[in-house]
């Protein structure tokens, strides 16, 4: 696994990230998101959608990984969008 999947990872555990397309959506509209990824093998209109809201709030969406390795990285099951909500671990990530 990379560096950046182990970091999120760490960022989950620290508890500074939402999972799920709807609480993604909400934390976007709520300006609590600051970085978002989106598994590469994620439903056209779900794609569509986290897309659309992220440019709309400005915030960067990273499509790298498929759900599987992010899923793995958060230890849960069929993760397509995680949403970051700190911004040392945004910084981290982006990089």
């Amino acid at each position: 696994m990379d560096k950046t999947l182990n970091n999120i990872g760490l960022c989950n555990r620290a508890g500074k990230t939402l999972t799920g397309t709807d609480i993604v959506v909400e934390g976007l509209r709520n300006n609590k998101v600051l970085l978002v990824f989106l598994a590469t093998d994620t439903a056209k209109n779900t794609s569509k959608k986290i897309l659309d809201k992220a440019t709309f709030y400005g915030v960067e969406v990273i499509q790298k990984y498929t759900s599987a390795l992010l899923s793995q990285a958060l230890g849960k099951t069929n993760c397509h969008v995680v949403g970051i909500i700190d911004r040392g671990f945004a910084k981290l990530l982006k990089e």
